[in-house]
């Protein structure tokens, strides 16, 4: 059996993989060739394991094999799979993602930002709104969705949602022991960088915030998640992707 773990970049893939895995023992695999996050962070620390044969032959199997994904819903997913789909607010992840990508050269922060914004390839990660909908619009029977902001307040309560849901017979590993912030910057200062929810308010210009609004999908998904456009007061969180 398949079980997806879905999000659209920077929405806490990497921290809920950690989760399961110090928690449940589960290990993931992902839709793509290489494991650049493993690659970078650690195979032992996000629990990488290799993709086990054809996609039919997983589903078919008795196994659970859990699956990260970036992509939009696309022909992979079957609609019997199981998914667990996590959702952050998209103006976070996109300010997120930008900043990871302009690593090498801070002034292509912006640049990359506006790009990634703008982009609307149905094929592949698309854009942050048509992502998320493709995803939360699945058929919900079989789709767990988690906010990242739950996940962060507390993530041993979101992470026994999920197992409840997706693999109720798996029990928690003894003396399990989840890493705090602060460790998981020590791994990689940059990856794991802010600790914050609601970056976006200092790190997205006024300008490309109201092109982010102009496209319907985003304004649709955020919607759908009960997101608004009016900021709130900045929220400190343990954790961030």
């Amino acid at each position: 059996m398949i079980v997806w773990l879905a999000s659209f970049p920077r929405s806490g893939n990497t921290f809920l993989r950690i989760l399961l895995h110090r928690l449940y023992g589960i290990t993931t695999s992902v839709v793509y060739d290489v494991d650049g996050v493993a690659r970078r962070v650690g195979e032992e620390l996000v629990g990488y394991t290799v993709r086990s044969g054809s996609y039919e032959a997983m589903r078919q199997s008795e196994t659970l094999h859990f699956i990260k994904t970036h992509r939009q819903r696309d022909d992979l997913v079957d609609d019997a799979d199981r998914a667990i789909c996590l959702v952050r607010d998209g103006r976070d992840a996109l300010v997120s993602w930008a900043r990871q990508r302009s690593e090498a050269d801070r002034s292509q922060y912006r640049p990359i930002l506006e790009a990634l914004i703008e982009t609307s390839s149905p094929k592949g990660t698309g854009s942050w709104g048509r992502n998320v909908l493709s995803w939360v619009q699945s058929p919900p029977t079989h789709t767990v969705q988690v906010r990242y902001e739950t996940l962060i307040a507390d993530p041993d309560a979101a992470a026994a949602r999920i197992v409840g849901a997706v693999a109720p017979r798996l029990r928690l590993r003894v003396d399990p022991q989840i890493p705090s912030f602060v460790e998981l910057q020590r791994v990689d200062p940059l990856f794991f960088r802010r600790g914050m929810v609601g970056t976006h308010r200092d790190e997205l210009p006024d300008d490309l915030h109201s092109l982010f609004w102009s496209r319907p999908d985003n304004r649709d998904a955020m919607s759908l998640l009960g997101y608004t456009q009016m900021p709130s007061g900045l929220g400190r969180s343990r954790y961030s992707t």
